[in-house]
């Protein structure tokens, strides 16, 4: 089976500016963000509650857990967030409000919380609207594991972050591409 394409910094651009120009800007674009710099799942993204990142000071948390049910594997797992995802989530409950804080992070256009099917539907048709091809509801968290394993980050936290119980399983999740390997040459 194909693996799913992962995204340069420049794609990722071009799938965020297609997402300005849909119906649901805001919400396209948060959960493209999730995807891509948390390396969550869909089913994982169509799962979360606002209760689930927000602290009880109504601020969001540096991280999170989701509950067996709300993962691949129905085991609990940790999820941390940058102070850019961190940022990027104040803004998106701001435009959200007023916040119900049991209610699903996204909503779909009938009105409920996405299922991790429609989630999947939903990602593929952003990234087709945005012309890139191979790419599918799995791009964000291959893309997610890739850029990081390019900035040296160990194999064993990259497992950690994607809630795998084996290393191999990572490795496989990482892309090598042409100016990695002239950089890896150029160190000899």
């Amino acid at each position: 089976m194909k693996q799913a394409k992962t995204l340069n910094e420049k794609e990722l651009r071009l799938v965020l500016a297609s997402c300005s120009q849909r119906r649901h800007a805001q919400r396209d674009r948060m959960i493209i963000l999730l995807s891509h710099w948390a390396g969550l799942r869909a089913k994982e993204i169509a799962s979360i509650k606002i209760s689930n990142i927000l602290g009880p000071d109504k601020k969001i948390n540096s991280e999170f857990m989701l509950s067996p049910h709300q993962t691949k594997g129905n085991k609990a797992r940790r999820v941390f967030l940058s102070t850019r995802l961190q940022k990027e989530l104040t803004t998106y409950l701001k435009w959200l409000k007023p916040i119900d804080c049991t209610a699903s992070l996204f909503i779909s256009q009938k009105d409920t919380a996405f299922s991790a099917n429609t989630m999947c539907q939903l990602i593929i048709h952003i990234y087709q609207q945005a012309q890139l091809a191979g790419a599918t509801s799995h791009t964000g968290r291959r893309s997610f594991i890739t850029n990081l394993a390019a900035k040296g980050v160990s194999v064993r936290v990259l497992a950690e972050l994607a809630a795998h119980s084996s290393i191999s399983t990572t490795q496989r999740y990482i892309d090598i591409n042409d100016q990695q390997l002239r950089a890896a040459v150029e160190l000899n």
